[in-house]
């Protein structure tokens, strides 16, 4: 382990009031050096908070953002989670597989492609979705989606379709662990399909309630037994009918 490397996982560590609360960046930052979360990295990362190699181990195996075998240049993401997979991520994600030669969580040859199924990618107005190192591709076809791949590993130029250019995996998680590169405010962050509700919010003349101070919405304790209390009854009410009609 190199000197810059063993101080910046304790510049991590001392962001925090109880640095152990830095692990999972610590983490990203091993993965950025070494391309997966290693036992050296474990033991580094375990030695500088107090924590024993298991601690770190059951963090590290726990969330899958953490890899233990090696990820290649480009992690790519697609989502086959229910909404995504019934707009076509399922057939993406079968396109990719026979397109790369690979399967879940496998890596190509060359070592430029990994492909994986992500349960659920949070960006659901745009699917079916994919990601390529946690950054956006929006509404993709089997067709689009294997253009991006083949563009990475032909070493073109891929944006996102809601962020900064591709960098590498290794590039996006060393900014996961805290250490900017300065491409965030490249590119769109939001589209329509997600602005939509705010703009009906607008031209409705729609405002949230106002908070005090405290972070209270200003509706007093009564008013939400009351609500609650009518929303048991409407429902009670509703299952009665439904029972009435059988």
């Amino acid at each position: 382990m190199t000197v810059s490397y063993e101080a910046e996982l304790r510049e991590i560590a001392g962001r925090y009031p109880q640095p152990r609360s830095g692990l999972l960046p610590m983490l990203h930052l091993v993965q950025s050096v070494e391309g997966r979360v290693t036992g050296e990295g474990i033991e580094a990362c375990a030695d500088i908070l107090g924590l024993s190699a298991a601690e770190v181990s059951g963090v590290a195996t726990f969330y899958t953002m953490y890899k233990r075998r090696p990820v290649g240049d480009y992690h790519v993401g697609v989502c086959t989670n229910t909404l995504c997979a019934v707009m076509g991520g399922d057939e993406i994600f079968a396109c990719l597989k026979e397109h790369l030669d690979v399967g879940n969580d496998e890596t190509t040859e060359d070592g430029k492609i990994t492909l994986e199924h992500i349960e659920c990618n949070a960006a659901c107005d745009y699917a079916p979705v994919m990601m390529v190192n946690w950054e956006f591709m929006d509404n993709q076809t089997p067709e689009s989606a294997t253009q991006v791949v083949d563009d990475l590993r032909a070493g073109k130029q891929v944006t996102s379709t809601r962020g900064p250019r591709i960098v590498t995996w290794r590039e996006a998680e060393r900014v996961l662990a805290g250490f900017p590169d300065d491409l965030a405010d490249e590119g769109p962050s939001a589209g329509p399909a997600s602005l939509l509700g705010l703009g009906i919010a607008r031209e409705r003349g729609w405002r949230a309630p106002a908070a005090t101070a405290s972070g209270a919405t200003g509706e007093s304790a009564s008013g939400k037994v009351e609500a609650a209390e009518q929303a048991d009854t409407s429902r009670a009410e509703s299952e009665t009918k439904a029972e009435e009609g059988r």
